[in-house]
């Protein structure tokens, strides 16, 4: 039995304490200097449940790619986001949260619970339970990091090609040594967090 179907079955035994529908609720983009933070929901039917599903940061892209194709044809799933300035205005954590607010708001049946990522839970009308590690524990949680990490790796490559310079479809918008040389030689974008510290260095 390989490893990665042990893993499978030892995040859908988490979730058997719980009474259906529950979603995983998970987001992508708190550590990068550029783009929005992407959360998704997920509502996993789990007498269809594709191979593979396990923490994004797991997976090679190309796989990931395949899983969240599957997913999103046997789940109901809503994506959230929260913009670059709201991230200034608000700080990355609730931002974070407003993400994940807006993608369990998005979707279209209302679970009976919500099983969110981390410490803390954003504020919504349903009940939320916030676990830490969750994207290794919950198969909601994990197949919701794998939708969000693939959403927003989209959004990043497309924003490449509006500013070439700063190789968005390779770093994700994360501080990476090629990306901090572009900075240097370019200066920042409209969809840099002037919050962040590199960026706020630079405008200061």
């Amino acid at each position: 039995m390989s490893h990665n179907f042990n893993d499978q079955i030892n995040l859908l035994d988490f979730e058997k304490n719980f009474n259906c529908p529950v979603a995983g609720v998970d987001e992508v983009g708190r550590g990068p200097l550029a783009g929005p933070v992407v959360a998704a929901a997920v509502i996993l039917d789990k007498n269809n449940l594709p191979a593979g599903i396990r923490d994004s940061k797991k997976i090679s892209k190309n796989k990931r790619e395949i899983i969240a194709e599957k997913i999103r044809l046997n789940s109901h799933y809503a994506y959230g986001e929260a913009s670059v300035e709201e991230i200034d205005n608000l700080n990355i954590l609730q931002a974070s949260l407003l993400a994940m607010k807006r993608a369990i708001e998005s979707l279209k049946i209302v679970p009976s619970m919500s099983l969110i990522d981390g410490i803390y839970t954003p504020k919504v009308d349903l009940k939320c339970k916030p676990i830490v590690k969750g994207d290794s524990k919950s198969i909601s949680i994990a197949a919701a990091s794998i939708l969000a990490k693939v959403y927003r790796d989209k959004i990043m490559t497309n924003l490449a090609d509006k500013y070439p310079e700063y190789s968005f479809e390779k770093n994700a918008g994360y501080g990476t040594k090629e990306h901090l040389l572009a900075l240097k030689s370019h200066g920042i974008t409209p969809i840099h967090r002037k919050s962040f510290k590199p960026i706020y260095n630079i405008l200061n």
